[in-house]
């Protein structure tokens, strides 16, 4: 299967929205997602993870590289992910730099 990738940008919050599977030949799409976020200057990215079926270390790649370019100050939320895909991220130490929720209200990140 292969990545689908949807984001929105509105007031300073990226929505991400990933389904299929996230490895080394579909990381692609989402670096250029993420580029395109951050010439928006999005103050926080949500990660719509529901969806998504596996992450590969291109996929952990991607999230290390979206912190780097967006900066300390904004926050990466990962939102709804599998229970494999939270546990991948903190094995390798990712958890400490996104904030795992259920459910994402831009609202509350304020």
């Amino acid at each position: 299967m292969s990545l689908i990738v949807t984001t929105q940008i509105a007031d300073g919050v990226a929505r991400i929205t990933l389904s299929g599977r996230l490895d080394a030949n579909t990381a692609p799409q989402l670096k250029t997602e993420i580029k395109k976020c951050v010439t928006q200057k999005p103050q926080t990215v949500a990660l719509f993870l529901a969806d998504l079926e596996y992450m590969a270390s291109a996929g952990i790649r991607m999230l290390v590289f979206a912190k780097q370019k967006l900066g300390a100050a904004a926050d990466i939320y990962v939102v709804a992910a599998q229970a494999a895909i939270v546990h991948t991220l903190e094995m390798t130490g990712v958890d400490k730099s996104v904030i795992f929720v259920e459910e994402f209200d831009a609202a509350l990140t304020r």
